[in-house]
């Protein structure tokens, strides 16, 4: 391929919008890291990969894993994927949008597809770490949630509400591959998601700034509670076990939680801030949060 102005060019071009993605039916994931992933855990959603030949070279990886899996490999010359997307480093793939994806192997990631059905998915699986973005509309801060969700060792990530697609560019990117190694559930109301998660047996735990509850007293509480050194009062009287099946609600960037989500929440936490910082950003809160209740499960 070496026309930048050819019809297939423009068409995923054309993805890096959301009215494009919606007409199509198709995202774009770019990259060698997202596209590596997308092609090892989700390969029956990629319709076509598309490499420069140095890039070819350099991840050949890429190119076996998707040959193997029977997908479609294009090599283009710099400025053909450079006019698909600027930021594709010479590696990009098109693949379809979880409620347009095909039927996928038995042992892939289920991309799809969205909302009740696949949360009910999800808590059939009997989770016991899920992440939920409420409202969150920066794709960068999207994306580093489910990236941090995925390190963590949480089970899924439940972006609810009116917040960014994942399946937006940035989003995409920005989870360095996490999105394709971990159930990812949108197209559900934060009101709906917090009543599956809690009916399915999880506790509720909003982070946010003005909680009554101390994170770093939580994990107290666990640590004691686990070496089995508290009384048995003790351990009943927490306000809330991170070692229990756990979802953390986060708020939006901006304005965090709204009173009505807090209120949905079993338990509203506040990350400590002994320094003169006035707040911490989403994705470092989420780390710290999901990072404790991973260490207290463990």
């Amino acid at each position: 391929m070496t026309n930048p102005h050819a019809d297939r060019v423009k068409a995923v071009r054309a993805l890096a919008t959301r009215s494009g993605r919606r007409r199509a039916g198709r995202y774009v994931v770019e990259g060698p890291q997202a596209v590596r992933e997308v092609v090892r855990w989700a390969p029956g959603t990629v319709r076509d990969v598309y490499l420069t030949a140095g890039a070819a070279d350099r991840y050949a990886e890429i190119v076996a894993d998707a040959e193997a899996a029977r997908l479609h490999v294009h090599l283009g010359d710099e400025a053909v994927l450079d006019a698909m997307s600027p930021d594709a480093q010479g590696v990009l793939a098109v693949a379809d949008l979880p409620d347009a994806a095909r039927t996928a192997a038995v042992d892939e990631v289920p991309v799809g597809p969205s909302g009740a059905e696949a949360l009910d998915a999800v808590l059939a699986a009997r989770p016991r770490l899920v992440a939920v973005l409420a409202q969150v509309r920066d794709p960068g801060n999207a994306g580093t949630v489910i990236r941090v969700a995925d390190a963590a060792g949480a089970d899924a990530v439940v972006v609810a509400g009116d917040s960014v697609e994942t399946t937006n560019p940035k989003v995409v990117r920005s989870t360095a591959g996490s999105l394709f190694h971990l159930p990812v559930v949108s197209g559900v109301s934060v009101a709906d998601a917090v009543d599956a998660l809690r009916a399915a047996g999880l506790a509720v735990l909003a982070a946010d700034g003005t909680g009554d509850l101390d994170l770093d007293d939580l994990q107290d509480a666990a640590a004691v509670a686990g070496a089995g050194t508290g009384t048995a009062a003790e351990t009943a009287a927490a306000p809330a076990d991170l070692r229990a099946a756990t979802a953390w609600l986060f708020g939006n960037e901006a304005w965090g939680l709204p009173p009505e989500d807090r209120d949905r929440a079993d338990a509203v936490v506040r990350v400590p801030l002994r320094g003169r910082a006035e707040s911490l950003n989403l994705g470092t809160a989420a780390a710290v949060c999901l990072y404790a209740s991973s260490r207290a499960h463990r």
